[in-house]
């Protein structure tokens, strides 16, 4: 059978081998196999909210192996590090475990098509203690690592003797993206929460303080000014720092320092400022890349040097026809890619070689601020400019993009199952995760 292997299983790589296993897989018509290094499978926008405490990711995660056993299609987890274009295999590193034990060895796969979906990691430009002094959130394991620093810190300003210093619960978000004022506005409302339970040393007002730290001159650079500016008053509200036309140029376990000299005290750096596809990318086995790393494609999502080879997501760079600009790294492109290379997978399948091209279509931003506010621009360019909406409607639609995700997943049935039983068990749990 003709051989499919999709390395990453994001929400576009998941949903395309949900969507290929189900199909091809099923009727013996191809073989699909997803690879991934972690086991389980968290909506990336989702993070910040497990970072702050609001979301248990236990209620959420969803595991490669079963996924793929109800979908018939193949799961292997692992982490690609090599690529033989001339055999058509790549080759997956050894699996350690937490003691340094190997606990899989590497293993090579072979392909007739491969498609990798990687995604990005957060790029810090090489500023000086970024790597050692600083969170990124790109990962499920680096948000709880953050939710777990956040909480022991609250933990221990609640049972020190002396009284509480400067800068010892002060958050910096380096980055004003969405994620970065995601994350301000849910830590905000994460930490008052956490201090009912309990907390009674902690004044969050008053000991709790969050900033955010951006190169622009406004909040959310690559989307409407509109929408930067509304959020930009909702956080003032919050008692948000913003600290706009700031670059930093150095991060210590102290605080943040800025190209005017600022210095920023902090407890804990969230580094959310720039994106890169994951190193190694670059010129994997004479494959073109950008200086982010990402794999350059052609309309059809084809890897420009080998067309056996298909690339979307975060980790390509797509043109958008008749300019000289790329895809924006959004999951909302991510999912249109998804559907294409889903009819495209087909089309192999069959011999065909004539493949449908990727038209980028921007369907707008939505920015949730938690329960305070969400903001947004819908339809983009399809009308020719953006209608700004905020509130419910914003919120609902808001939450349909996950909805939307999970039903890609598992069908209409079980997301509102899903979703029934998780506003009934809500009920009767703690708001934020105390552990």
């Amino acid at each position: 059978m003709h051989k499919i292997v999709i390395v990453g299983g994001g929400a576009g790589g998941l949903e395309l081998a949900t969507k290929l296993g189900d199909t091809l897989g099923k009727n013996k018509k191809a073989e699909i196999t997803l690879i991934d290094c972690t086991k389980t499978h968290v909506w990336k926008p989702l993070l910040h909210e497990i970072a702050a405490g609001s979301m248990n990711p236990d209620k959420h995660e969803l595991e490669y192996m079963a996924q793929a056993h109800w979908h018939h299609f193949r799961f292997r987890l692992g982490r690609m590090d090599r690529l033989n274009r001339r055999k058509k295999e790549i080759s997956i590193a050894s699996y350690i475990d937490e003691d340094g034990k190997e606990i899989i060895p590497r293993r090579s796969f072979q392909y007739d098509t491969l498609v990798i979906s990687v995604g990005s990691t957060t790029n810090d430009f090489g500023i000086k203690g970024a790597a050692e002094h600083s969170i990124a959130l790109d990962t499920q394991e680096q948000a709880e690592v953050f939710h777990q620093k956040l909480h022991h810190a609250i933990l221990k300003a609640q049972t020190q003797k002396k009284s509480i210093q400067p800068g010892q619960l002060e958050v910096v978000i380096v980055g004003a993206g969405a994620t970065g004022v995601e994350l301000a506005a849910e830590l905000h409302k994460a930490t008052r929460e956490m201090t009912v339970y309990g907390i009674d040393r902690v004044n969050p007002d008053r000991d709790i303080k969050i900033s955010i730290i951006e190169a622009s001159s406004r909040l959310l650079p690559a989307l409407p000014k509109k929408l930067s500016n509304s959020v930009a008053l909702e956080l003032r509200k919050l008692n948000v720092h913003l600290y706009l036309g700031e670059r930093v140029t150095e991060v210590s376990a102290k605080g943040i320092k800025t190209h005017t000299k600022k210095i920023i005290s902090s407890g804990l750096v969230v580094w959310a400022a720039g994106v890169k596809a994951p190193n190694f990318l670059k010129n994997i086995d004479g494959l073109e890349t950008n200086r982010i790393n990402q794999l350059m494609v052609n309309s059809s999502l084809q890897t420009t040097k080998d067309d056996s080879i298909f690339a979307f997501g975060d980790c390509a760079a797509c043109p958008i026809d008749g300019t000289d600009q790329y895809v924006p790294p959004r999951a909302q492109a991510a999912h249109q890619q998804a559907n294409l290379l889903f009819k495209s997978m087909k089309l192999r399948v069959k011999g065909k070689t004539n493949l449908p091209r990727y038209v980028y279509k921007d369907y707008g931003s939505l920015v949730n601020l938690g329960t305070y506010s969400t903001v947004g621009n819908l339809m983009g360019s399809l009308i020719g400019d953006s209608m700004f909406i905020e509130g419910i409607i914003a919120r609902l639609m808001y939450q349909s993009l996950y909805k939307m995700h999970l039903m890609a997943l598992h069908g209409f049935t079980s997301m509102a199952l899903q979703s029934v039983a998780r506003m009934i068990t809500r009920r009767s749990e703690a708001q934020v995760k105390l552990h």
